[in-house]
Parts: C-alpha cells; structure tokens; sequence
C-alpha cells in the first residue's frame, strides 16, 4: 500500500475485531512514528501501550469517573468553547451521521451514553496508545506530535491495522497517568483504539466528506 492509498483508505475505527495484535506490529507502527519531523528535532512524544490488564483497569476507572459524575478535567482544550461556521456544520454532520449508523436515536439518551461509553472500552481494539507531551514544551511541539501521530495511522493501514485517534481518552488524564505510572510533568495528548477493524460493523462503513482542495487553497504568483 502506497502512502497516497493509506491516506484515502484510513479512516476512524469505532468497531474493532478481538483479534490479538503481536507486539512486533506494534513496535514496528512506532519505529515508522519515530521518523516524523519536529523542531531542532526535539523529539517531544512519549507513548504509553496498553494491552490486557492495564487496559482494563483504565477503562474501569473511565467508565467509574464518568458514572460518579466527576468533572470532566483534561489537560488542554481540544475543541473551542464556541464553535463558528463552518465548523459548527462539519461536526453537527459528523454526529449525526455517527449516531445514524448505530441507529442511535437523538431522544434516547441511554443510547447515547451507551455509545460514548464505548470510546472507554477503546471500541473492543485490543491496544491502546497513549501519547503524552512534556507540559514545558510550547505550541509549535503539538504541532509535532500530530506529524508524529498521522506517521503511526498511516504505518497501521499500511500493515492492515485499524486506528481511532481518541480526544475522549484524554478527558480524565490524572486516572490515566496513575494507572499507566506517568508523570505529571507529561501532559496527555490523546489516546488511541489500534487493532482489526470489524468488516461488517455498520459505524465503520459510513464515511463523512472532506471539503476539496478548492475550498482551502489559495494561489500566489
């Protein structure tokens, strides 16, 4: 698979396969991750696996946070406070188109927390990543990280692994940290759903439009 192919074919997993994933395509997804550029090449991520028992143990304290109602407490914000247009659209569409492919209805809120709830459980993805920045490093370092990301979901399509970049799995960091044994100083980024993608899974098969280059580019002579 060619890289342009890679590109088109990745797209967000939210069904996984309970198929084990062997550690060397996991290392090897990392190896091809550990060549994307960064500033004076400072290299700022630092990635966490979890499988098995240490993944259960984070979903559980996810799942637990969440039905204790404690706030919510990430370590930045991803989304605006207030979305303007054409953003307010694009993940209105992006919702609704979601929810419809689980047949998830806008007036059955048990529905609806039952699918967030699955971001918790990694979508049944065997692996989970999680990506963490040092806290003293500015904004041009996330930029890196999100090279250094794209680098990992390409390498996975490549080998015929799935991902789901998950902000979700960042919303209670501190759980996250001490399960995991992180330091405070490392500022979680996001986490990430790795494994098979589920073929006949409804939620996988959807796929939302990309505004084309026309809409984003302009051109100076």
């Amino acid at each position: 698979m060619d890289v342009f192919e890679a590109m088109r074919a990745r797209r967000a997993c939210r069904a996984f396969l309970d198929t084990p994933v062997p550690p060397p395509l996991i290392e090897k997804i990392l190896e091809a991750a550990r060549w994307a550029p960064s500033g004076v090449n400072s290299q700022p991520w630092f990635v966490a696996v979890a499988r098995g028992e240490s993944k259960a143990r984070i979903t559980q304290a996810l799942l637990d946070a969440r039905a204790r109602g404690e706030p919510e407490a990430p370590d930045y914000h991803y989304y605006p406070r207030e979305w303007p247009e054409p953003y307010k659209t694009r993940r209105k569409v992006c919702g609704i188109t979601m929810y419809a492919a689980q047949k998830v209805a806008k007036d059955d809120p048990a529905a609806r927390e039952k699918s967030w709830n699955n971001n918790y459980r990694f979508f049944g993805a065997p692996v989970a990543l999680f990506f963490f920045i040092d806290r003293s490093m500015a904004q041009g370092s996330w930029v890196d990280m999100g090279l250094f990301l794209q680098n990992a979901m390409l390498a996975a399509q490549s080998l015929g692994l799935a991902t789901c970049p998950q902000a979700s799995l960042a919303d209670y960091p501190a759980l996250v940290r001490e399960v995991l044994g992180v330091a405070p100083a490392r500022a979680l980024v996001c986490g990430m759903a790795l494994g098979y993608a589920d073929p006949d899974a409804a939620v996988n098969l959807y796929r939302l439009e990309r505004e084309p280059v026309s809409g984003f580019t302009s051109w100076h002579e």
